[in-house]
């Protein structure tokens, strides 16, 4: 199977500016091939693919030894497949009819990783092993000391380095790395995601829900005020007080992404420790957080609500938990069955029953049965059955 690694880069102040002009050089590459296409097409309605700007890149680094040559052939290669990506997604979504959204220019802060499509070529995992600490060998930046807080296993593959706020990551992606499958234990649950609690099991537990973003909101408010009061400058306009209330927002936003991952681990690694199945909901959650508009007949109904409700999924991270839900159970051999979340929590669980009614749910935390006066927690309810539908869905 197919595994990524991240770990924190400590570099010295030396290697971050190398870092630092590594990624403004991948930048600028980036957006001169964007702007080639686009002109190409303008003047000449001809079509520029990725094969004839990997061709310039041999004289692109000839006539600038000392800023684009400095960098791995390889890595400006996957700058520019970077971008060709970005052209063929461009050209699905307009043929599907969907809202295309035309590459765009990247500025300094939507550019923070550069990749290495292959070890050994203009990088190197693990460079000094006799040295005592870990090291990655990057072309023109040197060996650079790795926190490696765990062992990297299988053959690595590609090689990327990441900036976040002021920290410096390294992710790596290995092939063949082998499924650690964990004894059975004869259980399956149904989990029903939620605003008041996390989730909720078909046994009755319920996780809370950290709300880490709500808890920084105030600090986080606090600072984009400071970081506003300076005025909207360019990156190389701002003052040094401007740049360290620019990074501070940033650090906030950085420490509620790791503390809600590192919720979304210790859950789903406790529930795949307990369950051999786990049947979830398949929720669409980009369509259950679309912009609050109201409607034709009576616009901005509700606005507030929605836009409060759609905030709250957000910070809840269902996407993240799932994906990494995912990733763990396929690990440690797990089954994750999804099913469809329409009427789960309004569906009466007793199997000579099962009626399907609004007024079920008198309450966001309450259910109570119309037709036979089955009463419980509606997460629990919810829960049970959507295990009930995976379980259906298995044997099927």
């Amino acid at each position: 199977m197919r595994r990524a690694y991240k770990f924190l880069l400590r570099p010295t102040v030396g290697q971050q500016a190398a870092l630092t002009a590594c990624l403004d050089d991948h930048r600028q590459l980036y957006n001169a091939a964007l702007q080639e296409r686009r002109d190409a097409y303008r003047k000449r309605k001809v079509s520029i693919r990725y094969g004839d700007q990997s061709a310039q890149l041999k004289d692109i680094r000839r006539d600038d030894p000392d800023g684009q040559g400095r960098w791995s052939f390889s890595s400006q290669q996957a700058t520019l497949r970077r971008l060709d990506k970005a052209f063929q997604a461009f050209f699905r979504r307009l043929k599907a009819g969907q809202t295309p959204g035309f590459p765009r220019f990247k500025g300094a802060g939507w550019f923070d990783t550069v990749d290495w499509p292959k070890d050994r070529d203009g990088c190197r995992w693990n460079s000094t092993p006799d040295s005592g600490q870990t090291r990655v060998y990057l072309q023109g930046i040197g060996h650079i000391r790795v926190h490696a807080h765990r062992t990297v296993e299988g053959i690595v593959k590609t090689i990327s380095v990441k900036r976040e706020g002021r920290r410096w990551y390294l992710v790596l992606s290995c092939d063949d790395v082998p499924a650690l499958d964990l004894p059975e234990t004869g259980r399956a649950t149904g989990i029903d995601m939620g605003i008041a609690s996390f989730l909720t099991t078909a046994d009755g537990e319920q996780i809370i829900n950290p709300r880490h973003g709500r808890r920084t909101a105030e600090r986080l408010a606090a600072a984009q005020r400071h970081a506003a009061s300076f005025g909207r400058k360019k990156a190389a306009d701002r003052s040094r007080r401007h740049r360290q209330a620019v990074a501070r927002v940033a650090a906030l936003h950085a420490k509620v992404r790791r503390r809600r991952l590192d919720h979304a681990h210790k859950t789903a690694r406790r529930l795949v420790a307990t369950y051999d199945v786990i049947a979830c909901e398949a929720l669409r959650i980009t369509n259950m957080t679309r912009s609050a508009s109201g409607t034709a007949e009576q616009p901005g109904t509700n606005v507030a609500q929605k836009t409060g409700l759609n905030r709250s999924i957000l910070d809840a991270g269902w996407g993240v938990f799932l994906t990494v839900l995912r990733a763990k159970a396929e690990s440690a051999g797990r089954v994750i069955v999804e099913v469809d979340p329409a009427n789960t929590s309004r569906t009466c669980p007793q199997p000579e029953c099962g009626h399907v009614a609004k007024e079920n749910r008198p309450t966001q935390a309450d259910f109570r049965c119309v037709s036979c006066g089955y009463a419980d927690h509606a997460d629990v309810v919810g829960a049970t059955n959507i295990l009930r539908a995976g379980l259906a869905l298995l044997t099927s």
